[in-house]
């Protein structure tokens, strides 16, 4: 299934707008990743810990929307935007949402 933040695919048309569809994950960030990364924010330096959970949460946001759209019979998904946002006391728990159109292309 064809995912793009853009409103138009080159080359095709859309044929039937379908709804908005989404996808949303939280995932808890274990101690280990947080202690990791508390260290890194003292001394500097990338995250690696906190880099795969958001990977691994936005492909699973990226999933579920995809599943959601086929269920109403589309090809594609437009204008797909993505948010991230920390919740949970002491923010240890991630959401990534991402929401389009699910439509079908020519």
């Amino acid at each position: 299934m064809l995912v793009t933040t853009t409103n138009h695919v080159e080359g095709h048309e859309v044929v039937r707008y379908l709804g908005l569809v989404a996808g949303e994950v939280v995932n808890g960030v274990d101690f280990i990743k947080d202690f990791g990364a508390g260290m890194r924010n003292f001394f500097g330096g990338r995250s690696q810990g906190y880099e795969e959970e958001l990977i691994n949460a936005r492909e699973a946001a990226l999933n579920e929307l995809q599943a959601r759209a086929e269920q109403l019979g589309a090809n594609a998904v437009i204008g797909a935007k993505f948010d991230y946002t920390a919740l949970g006391q002491g923010n240890n728990m991630l959401m990534v949402t991402v929401v389009g159109t699910a439509v079908q292309l020519s």
